[in-house]
């Protein structure tokens, strides 16, 4: 284990970037990014996650057709998981894509920002528009856009970024959760 890495910092000076450079993110950044989404778990290690990496000018168009959240960013990442391939739970149906694809898409995210590109999670997009313009099939399913590149020098946080509410409003111990 890497003692030297401060993930308590690394999250807490990450923030949602909405202005980034028009410089376009070398190869292997993408390829560590995306390795850290590989390597995040998965109910049962079933890996139904599909990523779609988008980074040209062709993409970014089609992308600007189903978000108004693209921030101009120049990449994106659109993550997915496969319906068939997610693990189910027996007694109620309930599937792990979601989970699994949000997994995935928080492992890229703190991965870009401690190579030093910015993000920004985006729920905000019209999925069919989505489906329709990146041709996906229908057993995959759109779970979140990561719009990425590199900071503006005059980004900055969302005002209230680091505000938090109070530890104890948010957990309990031993009893029902408020």
């Amino acid at each position: 284990m890497n003692k030297n890495t401060d993930f308590l910092k690394l999250v807490e000076e990450r923030y949602s970037v909405r202005k980034f450079t028009d410089k376009a993110i070398e190869q292997d950044t993408i390829d560590k990014i995306l390795k850290a989404g590989h390597l995040a778990p998965t109910a049962c290690n079933r890996q139904p996650q599909r990523v779609l990496v988008i980074n040209n000018e062709e993409g970014i168009a089609k992308l600007r057709k189903c978000t108004q959240c693209h921030f101009n960013a120049p990449s994106a990442m659109l993550i997915c998981y496969d319906k068939n391939e997610c693990w189910h739970r027996e007694y109620d149906g309930k599937t792990s894509g979601v989970v699994d694809a949000s997994i995935v898409t928080t492992h890229m995210m703190l991965e870009a920002y401690s190579l030093g590109v910015g993000t920004t999670w985006v729920m905000h997009f019209i999925p069919e528009a989505i489906i329709e313009e990146f041709s996906i099939p229908d057993n995959i399913e759109p779970v979140a856009l990561l719009v990425m590149g590199y900071p503006d020098e005059n980004s900055k946080p969302f005002p209230g970024h680091f505000e938090c509410k109070p530890l104890e409003d948010i957990v309990s111990y031993n009893m029902i959760v408020k």
